[in-house]
C-alpha cells in the first residue's frame, strides 16, 4: 500500500516575468512529522510556501492534501484544505484582542446571528492550553504580549482552523533563548497531536534537534530529501550551496589601528546605564547579550536615532553630539539596522535606488544624478554580494529576505563610512550568504574600517570578533578580548545572565 502523505507536491513550476522561481518541485510531508526545509536565499523556499498557502498559483504541477488533489486560487482555500502558515513577519493585529486575532476572517455566530464570543473564547483557551499557554488572557490586546506569545497566538489560530500542516517560516529569528526552547516544546506537542510541521530555518542546529526529515532546495529546484539522522552539517551545507565550505567563519588576522570611537557613560533612563567602551580601526568589536540587554539601544543612541540622557561620544578624539542619523552619516558612521524592512530599506523602490540611498551626493553630476555611475556601482554590488535579482531595476519588496539584507549591506558599503555598526547582520540568511557578509567585513577591515557587530549568535561572535562586550539590562557586564581564556560560549553566557567570570 503506497505511503499516505498529508501534503504532496508533484512537478510544480512557478514563473514570473524573466525568471523561473521554482521548477519541477516535488516534496512529500507525512502526517505528524517535522519536516525541515533549507536552502540559500533565493533558493525558492518562499515561493514554495506561497504556492502551498494559495498566495501563488503555479503554472504547472499538482498539489495533494490527504491524497486529494486541490486547485486553490487564494489563501482562504488553502486554509480550508488544512494548510496554515506562521510567517517570519507575524500576521498579528496588535490593537485587537487575542481571541479576535485567532478568529480573524471567520464569522462564528450564535442562534441570534450575533458573534459567539463565548464559544470563541472557549476554543481559543483550549488551543492555547494545548500549547501549554494557560497564562495568556484571551481578552488582552495582542500588542501587549511578547513576540514569543504572539507567535503562540498564531499557532493557536492554526489549531482552531484544524490545520493538518503548519508551515513555520524562520520561527525563531526574533526569539530569545527561553522563547526558542518554548517554541521547540510546542512543535513537539503539535507533532504528538498528529499535525505535520514544515520547519523553515537557516539555523542548522535547530533542524538537527527537531526534524525527522529535511528537504534541500537550490535555484528553485529540489536537491534532496533525507532522514535528518543520515545527514550532518557539512552535507547539508554542500547540498544547499553546491560546493563545500571549508570555513564557516573566515576570520582574517588584522592589526588594530587607531581609536575611532569612544563612548563614555552613555545613559538613558530605563534603557542604558553608564555604557562605556572603545572601538578601533581594523577590528571587529562584538556586542553579545540576551534579548533586551540594550545592545541595539546602544547603537541607536550612538547613531543619533535615540537621544541619551547623559554621556559622551567621541569620533577620532573629537566629541560629537548627533541630533539625528543624518549627522552621524555625515560624520562617517553607518548603521545596518536589525529591522531591514522597517528601517533599512524603501521596499517600494528598486534595488538600484536602495543601493545608493545612503550617499546620493556621491552619484551626482552637477545638479543631476549620474545614472551611468549609479548603474555601474549597482551592478558591481549585485555581483560582489551575489544579490539574486532579475535586474537592478527590480523592486526590493520582491526579493527574498536574505537578498534584501544584502541590499542593505551594499547601501552602507557605498557610503564609504569609517565606522560600520552591523546589528544582527546575518539574521534570516543562509550559510553561504553569511560567509559573503563575513567576507565583506574582512574587506572593510583591510581598508582600516572599524566594525561593531551586534549578534545573538554566539558561534558568529566567537568566529569573527576580536573583542566582545557582554551586556545585561542596559549595562556592560564584561569585556573579553579574543586572546582571553574567557573568550568562550560558557563565560559569555554567564556574563549575559549576570554572573561574574573569574
Amino acid at each position: 500500500m503506497p505511503e499516505q502523505y498529508v501534503v504532496e507536491l508533484k512537478h510544480v513550476t512557478k514563473k514570473f516575468p524573466g525568471v523561473v522561481a521554482m521548477r519541477d518541485m516535488h516534496i512529500q510531508i507525512k502526517p505528524g512529522e517535522i519536516h525541515g526545509l533549507v536552502g540559500e536565499n533565493g533558493a525558492g523556499k518562499s515561493t514554495l510556501i506561497k504556492v502551498l498557502t494559495g498566495v501563488y498559483v503555479p503554472e504547472e504541477g499538482e498539489i495533494y492534501v490527504d491524497g486529494k488533489r486541490h486547485i486553490y486560487k487564494n489563501p482562504v482555500q488553502a486554509v480550508e484544505a488544512g494548510i496554515a502558515c506562521v510567517y517570519q513577519e507575524l500576521n498579528i493585529v496588535k490593537m485587537l484582542s487575542v481571541v479576535d486575532n485567532v478568529f480573524m476572517g471567520r464569522k462564528i455566530t450564535n442562534k441570534f446571528g450575533l458573534l459567539d464570543y463565548g464559544y470563541m473564547h472557549q476554543e481559543t483557551q483550549k488551543a492555547l492550553a494545548a500549547l501549554g499557554q494557560t497564562g495568556i488572557d484571551t481578552r488582552m490586546e495582542c500588542g501587549k504580549l511578547g513576540v514569543g506569545q504572539q507567535q503562540m497566538v498564531e499557532i493557536a489560530k492554526a489549531i482552531t482552523q484544524n490545520a493538518k500542516l503548519i508551515i513555520m517560516d524562520e520561527p525563531t529569528s526574533s526569539l530569545g533563548e527561553q522563547e526558542v526552547k518554548q517554541l521547540m516544546d510546542t512543535v513537539r506537542v503539535l507533532k504528538d497531536r498528529g499535525i505535520a510541521i514544515l520547519f523553515v530555518s537557516h539555523k542548522l542546529e535547530e533542524l538537527f534537534e527537531l526534524c525527522d526529515r529535511v528537504t534541500v532546495m537550490r535555484d528553485g529546484e529540489h536537491i534532496l530529501t533525507r532522514n535528518i539522522a543520515d545527514m550532518n552539517e557539512d552535507l547539508l551545507i554542500e547540498a544547499m550551496v553546491g560546493r563545500t565550505l571549508d570555513n564557516q567563519y573566515p576570520k582574517i588576522p588584522t592589526t588594530r589601528g587607531e581609536q575611532i570611537l569612544k563612548v563614555e557613560n552613555l545613559s538613558q533612563i530605563g534603557v542604558l546605564k553608564d555604557v562605556s567602551f572603545e572601538a578601533y580601526a581594523g577590528e571587529i568589536l562584538a556586542f553579545a547579550g540576551l534579548v533586551g540587554a540594550g545592545r541595539t539601544e546602544t547603537m541607536r543612541a550612538i547613531f543619533g536615532a535615540e537621544k541619551p540622557d547623559s554621556g559622551k561620544i567621541f569620533i577620532k578624539g573629537q566629541e560629537v553630539h548627533f541630533k539625528n542619523p543624518g549627522q552621524a552619516i555625515r560624520s562617517g558612521m553607518a548603521f545596518l539596522t536589525e529591522d531591514r524592512k522597517g528601517q533599512g530599506l524603501v521596499l517600494s523602490e528598486s534595488v538600484k535606488v536602495n543601493l545608493i540611498m545612503a550617499n546620493m551626493k556621491q552619484y551626482r553630476k552637477g545638479p543631476l544624478l549620474n545614472h551611468g555611475h549609479i548603474k555601474e556601482i549597482s551592478q558591481k554590488n549585485v555581483s560582489t554580494l551575489r544579490i539574486k535579482t532579475p535586474t537592478i531595476e527590480e523592486v526590493v519588496v520582491q526579493l527574498s529576505g536574505g537578498n534584501q539584507q544584502k541590499v542593505v549591506i551594499g547601501k552602507w558599503i557605498n557610503s564609504d563610512a569609517d565606522i560600520y555598526m552591523f546589528d544582527e547582520p546575518t539574521r534570516g540568511i543562509d550559510v553561504g550568504a553569511k560567509i559573503e557578509v563575513y567576507n565583506v567585513m574582512n574587506s572593510l577591515l583591510k581598508e582600516g574600517k572599524c566594525i561593531i557587530m551586534v549578534s545573538s549568535e554566539l558561534p558568529e561572535v566567537l568566529g569573527m570578533a576580536d573583542r566582545v562586550i557582554v551586556m545585561r539590562e542596559g549595562r556592560v557586564m564584561a569585556e573579553i578580548p579574543r586572546e582571553s581564556p574567557h573568550f568562550n560560549q560558557n563565560d559569555i553566557m554567564k556574563a549575559a545572565w549576570g554572573g561574574e567570570i573569574q
